[in-house]
């Protein structure tokens, strides 16, 4: 990855430090440890990440085609704030995406990945029983992600990822609800099922009424 500086030299930035950057700030994004709203100071953020400021604006540019974060002209940047009516709109559009990759996966996903699935599946169930909230929000991305990439469409699976930064901010905030993680458990079980099944109309359909449910979660949250 090479950037053009304002004299017109070529700059090589390390893709790993853009993108250790990205990841770092987006988990931090992502768990509120960073909240909407927070002005992204980039002298302490490279001498905290160890890293130049061509790398750390690397990131936040990348972080701003997810949505997760702000960057006006002349303006420092800024942790996105979070839209109540803008998730409403995020989360009927990932419902549409995650149920009809659903179907397909049911009738597309081969018997290895069902295995893996299942497998996920009983460790998702422990760390519910631990408490353990991070691991148990990485695991259940993973999940989505998996059932996504079993339907075998470039196309859907890309639009998912273009929404996934703004999706993981607000399903992570849903685990704060007292007893989301249990229903959101008993909800994966039952979508599992229907895929060993090999049927496609009932994944759709559990998927659809998953991603809602995770949904009307976040809309009464931020009422609140």
């Amino acid at each position: 990855m090479s950037t053009e500086s304002s004299a017109g030299v070529t700059r090589i930035v390390t893709p790993s430090l853009a993108e250790e950057a990205y990841l770092a700030l987006h988990r931090r994004i992502v768990r509120g440890q960073l909240p909407p709203g927070e002005t992204l100071l980039e002298p302490a953020l490279c001498e905290e990440l160890g890293i130049s400021r061509t790398p750390l604006r690397e990131a936040l540019k990348r972080l701003a085609g997810e949505g997760l974060v702000v960057m006006p002209r002349n303006r420092r940047a800024r942790v996105a704030p979070i839209d109540a009516r803008e998730l409403e709109h995020l989360f009927e559009v990932e419902a549409g995406l995650e149920s009809l990759a659903a179907g397909l996966a049911a009738e597309r996903m081969t018997n290895t990945e069902l295995k893996r699935l299942e497998s996920l599946q009983e460790r998702l169930e422990r760390l519910l029983a631990k408490g353990d909230r991070n691991a148990y929000f990485e695991l259940n991305q993973r999940i989505h992600g998996l059932i996504v990439a079993g339907a075998r469409n470039p196309v859907l699976e890309e639009t998912h990822r273009g929404l996934l930064g703004r999706l993981e901010r607000a399903r992570y905030l849903a685990l704060d609800r007292l007893g989301r993680w249990q229903e959101s458990t008993e909800e994966h079980r039952e979508i599992l099922e229907a895929l060993k099944a090999r049927d496609g109309a009932l994944a759709r359909r559990l998927l659809a009424d998953h991603v809602q449910h995770t949904g009307e979660v976040i809309a009464a949250l931020s009422e609140q």
